[in-house]
């Protein structure tokens, strides 16, 4: 007589040992299959971005822009950029994460000899990926329709949105932390929102704040990210301004880390 089997959790070694680029893999197929089913992420990710970039030039047409060095274009599709980055990654991963833990799901992934960063790197693969698509979308849509040119300094818009991707896939997994249910992270995720949008240059650019609160938005979470993302893609920004970026993105990179390593929770918040 046969027995039924249950299939061991990824990276276990009752078979052979795989590789980190296999649990990977493995993981992100896994996560991006599940994304798939939901629709309503899927609705977020693909589909708000584009209302927000809609909703941002409509404000910045009401908005003096002379002396910032930014067009209503510019402005409005670099923060559709930043609205991508908040959506697709942040946004979707703080429910991902909530869900795979209330379902048990990270507590087996454990068992097996895949590391608790793969775990978590896993999961955001697909969020990642669909959020780099869409700023390819919107940069090919902004050369071709918006008149704004290719990306002035590639490598800046590239290092802008990987440590984007980075920095928010770290508050996501801290954010997991205080996040009881999928339902309630519609409401813990809004502080970063809000403040970014406001505070980060997505619908306000910080040139016509006071110097004072410029100085203070300078500081925020997803400012710094802006700043190379900008500079990017339409240029104008000194290199002090730029290292200010770098090592306020990273600042706040290291910080999500270190909390995500102390507080967060892997079994189901009961």
């Amino acid at each position: 007589m046969t027995t039924a089997t249950t299939p061991a959790p990824i990276g276990t070694t009752g078979a052979r040992t795989t590789t980190v680029r296999g649990r990977l893999t493995a993981l992100g197929r896994a996560e991006l299959t599940l994304l798939a089913r939901n629709r309503t992420a899927v609705f977020v990710a693909l589909l708000m971005p584009a209302a927000m970039v809609t909703a941002m030039k409509s404000t910045f047409e009401q908005v003096d822009l002379g002396g910032t060095g930014l067009t209503v274009a510019g402005a409005a599709l670099t923060g559709g950029i930043g609205t991508v980055l908040i959506q697709a990654v942040y946004m979707n991963l703080v429910a991902a994460y909530v869900a795979r833990r209330e379902e048990l799901v990270l507590k087996r992934l454990r068992t097996g000899e895949v590391t608790d960063g793969e775990i978590l790197t896993g999961t955001a693969l697909p969020s990642a990926a669909l959020a780099l698509a869409q700023t390819l979308v919107i940069v090919a849509a902004g050369t071709a329709f918006f008149g704004l040119g290719t990306p002035e300094h590639p490598e800046l818009l590239l290092a802008g949105l990987l440590l984007g991707v980075v920095l928010l896939t770290a508050l996501a997994a801290a954010t997991a932390v205080v996040t009881r249910t999928v339902q309630t992270a519609q409401l813990t995720t809004l502080p970063l929102f809000f403040t970014s949008m406001m505070g980060s240059g997505l619908f306000i650019p910080l040139e016509i704040l006071p110097d004072r609160l410029a100085t203070m938005c300078e500081l925020l979470p997803l400012t710094g990210v802006m700043t190379l993302v900008r500079a990017g893609w339409l240029g104008g920004v000194d290199g002090s301004d730029l290292l200010m970026a770098a090592v306020t993105g990273l600042v706040w990179t290291a910080l999500g880390v270190f909390a995500v390593q102390r507080w967060f929770r892997w079994d189901p918040r009961r």
